[in-house]
């Protein structure tokens, strides 16, 4: 009688481990399922960071070039000015000689 009930317990015993490992391993197909949906997932966000990215660098290299444009045109108009601020000095310096020569010319003209 020992015996039948030792064999009943082990025989119980087997089923619940039996029934423990399908639960383990129903759960472990259940987290698999859900990891390779993870995956697929990142693998698509990878891919649009990566198009994203490209888009960012074709317009940051649009950007520089305009940019390159902008600091061309920004060292023609600076040598502008330059040689405006050097004709302005020198009409500066020149305009009194040219006024009182102006006058002195009109003041002969006015006595003839």
């Amino acid at each position: 009688m020992n015996d039948g009930a030792g064999e009943m317990d082990i025989e119980a015993e087997i089923r619940d481990l039996k029934r423990r490992v399908g639960e383990l391993e129903g759960g472990f197909g259940n987290l698999s399922q859900q990891m390779l949906g993870v995956h697929r997932d990142l693998l698509s966000f990878q891919q649009q960071v990566a198009q994203r990215f490209d888009k960012s660098q074709g317009q940051l290299a649009l950007s520089d070039g305009r940019l390159g444009s902008v600091e061309r045109e920004v060292r023609i108009v600076k040598g502008e000015v330059t040689g405006l601020k050097s004709d302005v000095a020198g009409l500066r310096k020149d305009l009194p000689k040219v006024v009182a020569d102006t006058m002195r010319q009109v003041l002969r003209e006015g006595r003839e």
